[in-house]
């Protein structure tokens, strides 16, 4: 599929764009049934051009990741030579801006103007830029002379032949490297018969190779389907959407798989990547089809998270199988880099430091001893701010105690670890013992219980008392900073979802 180092869009089968369905996990399933190349869900050029270029190192991905954290696209190696960025735009210098932030880590950039939604077209964007060949001649120019790698649209068809010849011959003159042709007209929806001959006729028009879309409903249901479909409109090649999404396993020569093991290998990958649970559930509602009111539909719909559908499908031990593998190739990598010295972070004190649960002795953490020391110096109860980010779902803890901050560099699996991480530190940082196994007696927290029955259970059941109230209070710091601090614990809401 690579000519001359470039992505080749000749006799090929490919995953066409598709809003919530073409992330990561969707593209790879595609890529391991037969597809030759595989698009991503369109995406807006005003959002992705305030995005960031993240190293992944957790889940050896690219991230693009917004402002607010939301990964907007996300790739991995595996898919670098097949995968093509689609982009919503309506503005030369914005679509090269996005094109030039993406272009070392996609084969091809594609522009979408063929989507007839609302959402697309009110901003000029979509099939909007049909009627406006001069803009979008500006803009395919202008991606063209810009950036390395080769640059594609996506149109429908116009109210009659003669135009969407025209209109694809300009486009042929702008540079591009291929058009894919849905064979529909603006106002017609799926539920419409693809107008094959307006294929079968640009094909002919044009000398750069045409990809032939729409022919999920009629035309192609099998992969040998996918061929009569290629045949039917004298295109170069074919671009699926509906019928990829069902069951991709349509782009494997071996034949149609059952859709309960196509669910699977989807999830899987879903897991492995940190896919966001409302995209996940999507998909794989896509595929149930008329099955998504069966157990099996109810029990993934009214799933949360990752852990809570792969429940749904017995995958419990792959996901925690999984997970383990990601932390520890998080602490492997966190410990690689990270200094055993305080360092300034503004006005936060940091150290790389982990919280162990193996290394406190049981009902014994950092937070209660920090939580004690505050009391005898008669100082306020030290306070955390909690956040989770959204690239692998971690946490980091920052504790003010005497109006001064600590945290913790290193990101912990969970709210209550991020905690007592940041409780380490400034314990560490303050020269006050923390509670470890074999830390000398300060004292601190419950004496007698960490000595045993001395004096007797009276003795022993006020230490009980004791811890309880200290436990109580450690969770009413916490709950409430969760109040002040917006619910910066939980995990993050779904991306606005495209309609």
């Amino acid at each position: 599929m690579m000519a001359a180092g470039r992505l080749s869009f000749s006799n090929i089968t490919a995953l066409a764009p598709m809003v919530r369905v073409g992330t990561l996990p969707m593209r790879l399933l595609a890529l391991d049934y037969g597809a030759d190349v595989v698009y991503c869900e369109e995406l807006i050029d005003i959002k992705m051009a305030q995005c960031q270029r993240v190293e992944n190192e957790v889940l050896q991905t690219v991230d693009f990741v917004a402002p607010d954290d939301r990964v907007m696209f996300r790739t991995c190696e595996r898919e670098r030579d097949r995968v093509v960025f689609q982009m919503g735009t309506a503005d030369p210098d914005r679509a090269l801006t996005v094109a030039k932030l993406v272009e070392k880590d996609v084969a091809a950039v594609d522009v979408n103007m063929g989507c007839p939604k609302e959402y697309s077209t009110k901003g000029g964007m979509g099939a909007a830029l049909l009627s406006d060949p001069d803009k979008i001649e500006a803009i395919l120019r202008k991606l063209v002379a810009g950036v390395s790698v080769p640059v594609t649209c996506k149109i429908r068809i116009l109210p009659s032949l003669e135009e969407t010849i025209s209109l694809v011959q300009r486009i042929q003159k702008t540079g591009v490297t291929a058009v894919a042709v849905h064979g529909r007209f603006k106002e017609e929806r799926p539920r419409h018969p693809v107008h094959c001959d307006y294929i079968q006729a640009v094909a002919q028009a044009v000398s750069i190779p045409i990809i032939a879309n729409g022919g999920s409903l009629d035309l192609v249901k099998t992969n040998t389907d996918i061929e009569e479909f290629r045949k039917a409109t004298g295109a170069s090649s074919v671009m699926l959407a509906r019928a990829a999404m069902w069951n991709p396993s349509v782009f494997s020569s071996q034949g149609l798989l059952p859709v309960e093991t196509v669910m699977e290998e989807y999830l899987k990958y879903a897991i492995r990547y940190d896919n966001n649970a409302f995209n996940t559930k999507y998909c794989l509602c896509q595929m149930l089809r008329d099955k998504v009111e069966s157990p099996l539909g109810k029990q993934v719909q009214a799933a949360q998270t990752n852990a809570e559908i792969s429940e749904a499908y017995g995958l419990q031990e792959f996901y925690q199988q999984t997970q383990d593998q990601l932390q520890a190739r998080r602490d492997a990598l966190q410990s690689d880099s990270q200094p055993d010295r305080p360092v300034m972070d503004g006005d936060v004190t940091t150290m790389a430091v982990k919280f162990e649960r193996r290394e406190y002795p049981p009902q014994i953490t950092p937070k209660m001893f920090l939580l004690e020391w505050s009391r005898k110096e008669k100082l306020e109860q030290p306070l955390y701010e909690t956040v989770q980010r959204s690239q692998d779902r971690s946490f980091q803890s920052t504790v003010t105690v005497a109006e001064k901050k600590y945290r913790s560099t290193l990101w912990e699996k969970s709210k209550k670890f991020a905690e007592q991480a940041a409780a380490i530190v400034c314990l560490r940082v303050l020269g006050i013992p923390e509670g470890r196994i074999g830390e000398e007696d300060s004292g601190l927290v419950c004496k007698r219980k960490r000595q045993g029955r001395t004096n007797g259970a009276v003795d022993e059941e006020r230490c009980k008392k004791r811890h309880v109230a200290d436990i109580q209070q450690e969770t009413e710091t916490s709950e409430t900073l969760v109040v002040a601090n917006g619910d910066h614990h939980k995990p993050d809401t779904p991306p606005a979802e495209q309609p």
